[in-house]
């Protein structure tokens, strides 16, 4: 529990909350508050200085302003120091009431700078007190030092005195604080203030715990609500509840809250983003399902652990009420949805969370649950916080499985960031064959090959670098080969011709001559439109010209550049669909397989027909007609077995017409 606890104060309402507050957790831990305000006399000096020109002519002598300068310095900081005096003797009142030690204390300087030097190492600034009754001044830190009050002359003027700068400060207190109680709002709030601007800026200044108070909801007999993402930092937050909850006779909500909905669209901006790069050949739709199934699945786990170890924690807490909950979503927004249903007294949260970045101040979940909670907010800090604090938990003893060599070198292929979900995707398969019996296996290339193809679809494992050594170089050399046909010619920057023409060579005399494009000519790439292509990978970059140049075709567009990639880069993946020549090698290797299929006795879409089918598919083939190929093959008027393959496929192009 808390001991030592400072709170700013400045009448306003929150204020008195948050000293009620304090007052409640000091009561229970038999604890101190530091009672403190900040003025800036330096703030009204400058100020003053400003507004000398509009004194009357008698004042405007140089002696006669430095007078007035001396004056005024000191009868301004008595006055400031006399209307915190009046704040700080209505917070005496009431923790003598209450049975609670007080210590008063006077900060000069700028507010928010000062409470956070002094909330963090006790290195506010004290200024000396002018003419306080010693008692009175015994209350205060630095109290012990009172410079002289305001003098009064033979004439009844004040008296304008030589006063060194050093001499007004008297040190500072050296306190170590457990905890800042703060109103969330100040004098100055306004209708739409999500935080005061004092608290903001506080805020990301202080190390230490820090208690934002929104309303007087007493803390005893409430419910207090800790969110957990497995970082030390939350649970530093989940301890705190816990004491608090056992302190104040209260029950305890502990959320942990995973995202799914990021992965999703991050998937719909790269589709839109990499259409140069043919993403239907990527198959986002296939690599989203991937993710549900993986990627969704380990957060999933994660959570579960998050709240196993919170688990831990509560069983040395027997007397405190426990729920736990998984929450999917956005964290800060399903966090806010949650406490809307539970209505807790008090949000306890981490100050940073498990993707904290070096140099940081506050974690951005966090500063969007201060800032929008309905209620009061404890922020744990960064002081004692230690890695080694994380709960252990049944799982933590679990190692992986051992992995063979060759395996390993092919699993350091995938992504850092999925590495280790993907790696454990795969234990869970070979485990699952092979059941928890007996020394664990060993993870090899056989149950590699086998977990990936399970996991991803053919081209996905070539694109992504996953097959073997052999499917991977043979599918490059064939894309190299298809590639060679392109036609590479200019640069985006040259002006484009009133009449587009090709050059022509005669066969007999070798003479070259131009004339007019037809639609049969080949599309021209710009260099800069064919380095664009260059960044699709090797295997998928045929099929990513193909795409284009059957857009450029059917939009009468004969060169490509990459301005036109970029304009009508939607479109091209709206129009995706495959040329007939790619259609026909699929059908003749579709209708090879059916003649073996009908010499063995079996049905023309048998079982073999149908997993071929499937894998034609899964090759990003999902708007070829031959998809539709079992709706059609009745209504084929061809017998392919007797017509030559001109004819064929003739025949063909007018079925799928």
């Amino acid at each position: 529990m808390y001991r030592e606890i400072f709170v700013p104060v400045d009448n306003s309402q929150h204020s008195d909350w948050a000293v009620d507050r304090a007052i409640e957790m000091c009561r229970k831990s038999e604890g101190r508050i530091t009672g403190n305000h900040v003025y800036a006399a330096r703030l009204h000096d400058v100020r003053f200085r400003q507004l000398e020109t509009g004194l009357p002519a008698q004042f405007q002598t140089p002696d006669e302003i430095k007078k007035q300068r001396k004056i005024h310095d000191k009868l301004i900081e008595k006055g400031l120091q006399l209307i915190a005096d009046s704040f700080l003797d209505q917070l005496g009142k009431r923790c003598e009431a209450a049975g609670v030690a007080l210590t008063r204390q006077l900060l000069e300087g700028i507010n928010y700078e000062e409470i956070v030097n002094e909330v963090n190492r006790g290195a506010g600034r004290l200024p000396g007190l002018i003419g306080f009754d010693p008692n009175r001044a015994a209350g205060y830190d630095g109290g012990d030092k009172v410079r002289s009050d305001v003098k009064l002359g033979e004439n009844g003027r004040i008296v304008a005195e030589e006063e060194d700068a050093a001499a007004r400060l008297v040190g500072s207190s050296g306190r170590q604080y457990d905890l800042m109680a703060l109103g969330a709002h100040g004098l100055g709030r306004q209708q739409f203030s999500q935080l005061g601007g004092v608290a903001a800026r506080v805020l990301r200044g202080v190390e230490k715990d820090v208690l934002i108070v929104r309303d007087q909801q007493p803390l005893t007999g409430g419910r207090f609500m800790v969110c957990v993402d497995g970082s030390s930092y939350s649970y530093k937050a989940m301890k705190s509840a816990l004491e608090l909850a056992q302190e104040f006779g209260g029950s305890l909500y502990v959320c942990s809250a995973f995202d799914v909905e990021y992965h999703h669209v991050v998937f719909h901006n790269i589709k839109d983003v990499l259409s140069y790069q043919a993403s239907k050949v990527f198959k986002f739709e296939e690599q989203e399902e991937l993710h549900n199934n993986i990627i969704d699945k380990g957060l999933l786990k994660l959570c579960q652990a998050n709240l196993k170890r919170a688990e831990v924690m509560a069983q040395q807490y027997p007397d405190v009420p426990l729920k736990t909950q998984i929450l999917i979503g956005k964290p800060f927004q399903v966090i806010m949805q949650w406490a809307e249903e539970i209505k807790p007294t008090l949000l306890v949260i981490g100050r940073h969370g498990a993707h904290r970045i070096e140099d940081t101040e506050l974690g951005s979940q966090s500063e969007n649950l201060v800032r929008l909670a309905p209620c009061s907010v404890l922020l744990t800090g960064v002081v004692g916080v230690r890695p080694e604090d994380i709960p252990w938990i049944e799982e933590d003893g679990q190692a992986g499985l051992p992995w063979a060599p060759e395996a390993e070198v092919r699993i350091l292929r995938v992504p850092p960031f999925a590495q280790g979900i993907a790696r454990r995707a795969v234990e869970e398969y070979v485990l699952e064959k092979v059941g928890n019996g007996g020394p664990p296996p060993t993870v090899t290339n056989k149950w590699l090959d086998e977990a990936i193809q399970k996991l991803l679809p053919t081209h996905m494992q070539l694109i992504m670098g996953i097959g073997s050594a052999e499917e991977i170089a043979l599918a490059e050399v064939k894309a190299a080969e298809q590639m060679k046909a392109t036609k590479v010619q200019g640069h985006d920057a040259d002006p484009e011709p009133a009449v587009a023409e090709v050059e022509t060579k005669c066969p007999v005399t070798g003479r070259v001559g131009k004339r007019p494009r037809v639609a049969t000519d080949p599309i021209v790439w710009t260099e800069e439109g064919w380095q664009r292509l260059q960044l699709v990978p090797l295997i998928a970059r045929p099929l990513a010209r193909n795409t284009v140049e059957r857009f450029a075709r059917n939009h009468n567009i004969w060169r490509v550049t990459t301005p036109v990639m970029d304009d009508n880069k939607q479109a091209m993946i709206e129009a995706d669909e495959f040329d007939v020549d790619t259609m026909m090698v699929m059908f003749t290797e579709l209708r090879a397989k059916q003649i073996r299929a009908e010499a063995e006795g079996k049905d023309a879409l048998s079982p073999e027909m149908r997993a071929f089918i499937e894998d034609a598919k899964a090759q990003g083939i999902t708007r070829c007609p031959i998809r539709d190929i079992e709706d059609k093959m009745e209504k084929c008027p061809v017998d392919m077995k007797a017509v030559t393959p001109e004819d064929a496929k003739k025949a063909i192009e007018k079925l799928l017409q």
